[in-house]
């Protein structure tokens, strides 16, 4: 009897400490990271390559809010070169399988803006905001960051943005503060 009841404590004891390492690891996770809305978790770490491209493609974003092919141009030409010079090492090898599909997918996109008029800018703009998007939701960002999004264009469409403040690069000045904060990534 003596003998069942160390047992019995002993199992206790053990599921005890196993659910305390569980819910210290969900704990862990939630710091270091936030839930997708397609159930991935984002990292909150940042990685200074993915922070370039994010400082070149909030440029281009800019030149389209303010209407200007030209500047949006270069900027699509600079986030080419940054976009190239990303290096997805340090990453685990599903997400270098998917950081090499978004990388080459938004290269184009950002090749196209680099030598396209201004509609066919914002065209290639769109799908770029989701490459974009999809890079941050796995390299993360140091800085908080609002998905916002335009019900007019092409059935609806998203970029990112440092400010909660709607600047719609789709319309530009022709309907400047169409769109709403989505989501904000933090």
């Amino acid at each position: 009897m003596k003998n069942l009841k160390l047992t019995i404590a002993t199992v206790m004891l053990f599921a005890i400490s196993i659910a305390n390492a569980q819910q210290k690891s969900k704990m862990h996770h939630s710091k270091m990271g936030v839930k997708m809305s397609n159930g991935k978790m984002m990292s909150m770490k940042s990685d200074a390559k993915a922070e370039a491209i994010l400082g070149d493609y909030f440029s281009l974003k800019d030149a389209l809010v303010g209407d200007d092919s030209k500047k949006a141009g270069a900027a699509g030409a600079k986030l080419a070169v940054s976009l190239k010079a990303f290096n997805a090492l340090k990453y685990s090898a599903a997400n270098k399988k998917e950081l090499a599909d978004i990388i080459d997918d938004a290269t184009e996109h950002a090749e196209h803006i680099s030598k396209s008029p201004i509609d066919h800018q914002r065209e290639h703009f769109k799908t770029l905001s989701k490459d974009i998007s999809d890079l941050v939701a796995i390299t993360g960002t140091k800085v908080k960051l609002y998905e916002q999004f335009c019900p007019m264009y092409q059935k609806g469409s998203t970029w990112l943005s440092k400010s909660n403040d709607v600047k719609n690069p789709f319309y530009g000045s022709k309907m400047l503060t169409c769109g709403k904060v989505q989501r904000t990534i933090q």
